[in-house]
């Protein structure tokens, strides 16, 4: 590195690596920002992402008729965190610092730097319970224009910035292996420089070593996300809670996001805490043009798609799309490891979108016309009717008799029967003679559409399954589809990392998905959505001041 001596080095260069760093600069602190991966890769997981945030009370909510508060916030994210051990002591203090940011400076933060979103707001986990339960009362997902990348970009342009200016230096392809301890002090890094990398991003890249490296700091920042891209560790971390872990599962992050660091950092003599709490998705896709290894695409359903499970059997709520992610996964794999989705082409062409930057051209790199072009116009997005036709997981027939039969040619070790197929739906058609009924998941309908930004983009108006003049029918085999560590490194308010017994690791922080984006697992055991960016940038800030 030259002359320059590093007052606070940081592992990993995503999201909260780059708040983080962002946050220290404008101290005067000179820093370091290594990542194993080359500079192509810099943003991390959030370049893929849909690029949604958690915001509180926002001027796009208020336009749209929405009344939101922090207190009715923080009410929501107690009874999806179900906060009940010992350790939850720091996670519950970020959770509720959170909220307030979310409710007060976030937004004006993120807009100073250039951040716009979309103006209709998502409803993602809506809970289906009791008020007191998981879930999102009103809609908070904010997408912000350019999704992930535009989240990424600010960011991204002032590492560039600040590195020309010599307030910081970029370490790519630098993969620490240690962290230096020295009379119980974290003292610096050191690892290994791996061979440079023409792959592009997302794409497995070489491991083979060139040399060595070992830089000493003030401080060292561990910002290296989560396990979710290490199958073998959610294995060994899953929790017995949800039911035996899925023999096949695809990945929804590359697989560099392997978990090394929390290894690492343990043995420096770190804690660890909540490893079993994690969010995985139930609508994973294999991709049909796969950029990591095992590539998974998730489907981020609107309400109406009939879900059953792999014994055929039609699922009650509040297991329906997008209602309770982890109580849907538990439920799924009381009945096997598989579950599906059977709609209508209206259904598709009003509710289908993919999560990911790279799925919704539209709102990465388009404006209000590609938007309405894609959401409103024939079809469903491109993206969705790509998977539509080349995706494994996908059937399209004309009658119900030859989707179920190519239903279990594709699952032919868990054949599912017409007949109970047939008579689920027909019930189901059979509630929307009249204005009442008692199917849960028509009543959910109903609502999601008493909602202006759901009726325009998001909920198609109700309508027979089995009349033929809305098909073609669809069905989808959904994959359980990992993606994000709800536990890790454990950290006080001020990001300093603790070890097992409590006490300050002096010279350690953490930040981002490597501290469970806040105190070792901000979420407890669910997520609102929208907080897991909305966590790297918290975090990566907090520590950023404190460093």
């Amino acid at each position: 590195m030259g002359e320059f001596s590093p007052e606070v080095i940081i592992i990993g260069a995503g999201l909260a690596g780059m708040t983080a760093a962002h946050e220290a600069i404008l101290r005067g602190r000179r820093v370091l920002l290594l990542d194993q991966e080359g500079p192509q890769s810099l943003g991390g997981q959030a370049f893929w992402s849909l690029g949604g945030l958690f915001l509180v009370d926002s001027p796009e909510q208020r336009r749209l008729g929405i009344k939101d508060s922090a207190e009715l916030a923080w009410s929501d994210w107690q009874g999806s965190a179900q906060f009940d051990r010992d350790e939850d002591a720091n996670p519950r203090k970020w959770a509720e610092k959170f909220v307030e940011f979310a409710a007060g400076d976030m937004r004006s933060w993120l807009h100073g730097l250039g951040m716009r979103w979309f103006p209709v707001v998502g409803w993602a986990e809506r809970g289906g319970a009791l008020a007191g339960g998981h879930g999102n009362t009103v809609p908070r997902f904010h997408i912000t224009w350019g999704t992930g990348t535009g989240v990424v970009k600010p960011f991204a342009d002032l590492m560039v910035k600040y590195a020309a200016e010599g307030r910081l230096k970029l370490g790519f392809r630098h993969r620490v292996n240690n962290l230096i301890v020295e009379n119980g002090v974290v003292k610096g890094v050191s690892g290994d420089v791996l061979e440079a990398t023409t792959a592009p991003r997302g794409v497995s890249s070489s491991r083979k070593v060139s040399s060595g490296f070992e830089y000493r700091a003030e401080a060292v920042i561990t910002t290296s996300g989560g396990i979710g891209g290490n199958h073998t560790m959610v294995r060994k971390y899953w929790p017995e809670r949800l039911g035996k872990a899925p023999k096949v599962m695809v990945a929804g992050v590359p697989d560099y996001v392997d978990g090394r660091m929390h290894g690492i950092a343990a043995k420096a003599g770190a804690g660890l805490i909540n490893g079993d709490r994690m969010w995985h998705y139930c609508e994973g896709l294999q991709n049909w043009d796969p950029i990591w290894p095992n590539h998974g695409i998730r489907i981020l359903p609107g309400p109406s798609s009939l879900w059953f499970d792999a014994k055929g059997d039609r699922m009650e709520a509040p297991f329906l799309p997008g209602f309770d992610t982890l109580g849907t996964l538990k439920r799924i794999l009381s009945a096997g490891e598989h579950s599906w989705f059977i709609l209508t082409q209206k259904i598709i062409e009003k509710e289908f979108a993919l999560s990911g930057s790279e799925q919704n051209e539209d709102l990465t790199n388009g404006g209000w016309r590609e938007v309405l072009s894609a959401r409103l116009g024939k079809g469903a997005t491109p993206a969705v009717e790509a998977f539509k036709e080349k995706g494994a997981d996908f059937i399209v027939a004309d009658d119900l008799e030859t989707l179920v039969g190519r239903m279990n040619a594709l699952t032919p070790d868990a054949p599912v029967k017409l007949d109970h197929i047939r008579s689920q739906i027909r019930a189901r058609d059979l509630q929307l003679n009249n204005r009442f009924c008692k199917d849960a998941q028509i009543t959910a309908i109903h609502g999601a559409r008493n909602y202006k930004g759901d009726k325009l983009i998001r909920t198609a108006k109700p309508h027979e399954i089995l009349d033929p003049s809305n098909g073609p029918l669809i069905a989808v085999r959904l994959n359980v589809i990992t993606r994000k560590s709800l536990g890790g490194l454990h950290t006080d308010i001020q990001g300093r990392v603790l070890t097992p017994s409590g006490e300050v690791l002096q010279g350690a922080y953490a930040a981002g998905e490597a501290s469970g984006f806040g105190g070792g697992g901000y979420h407890g055991y669910n997520a609102l959505e929208g907080t897991f960016l909305g966590g790297c940038l918290f975090s990566g800030r907090i520590a950023g001041q404190n460093a």
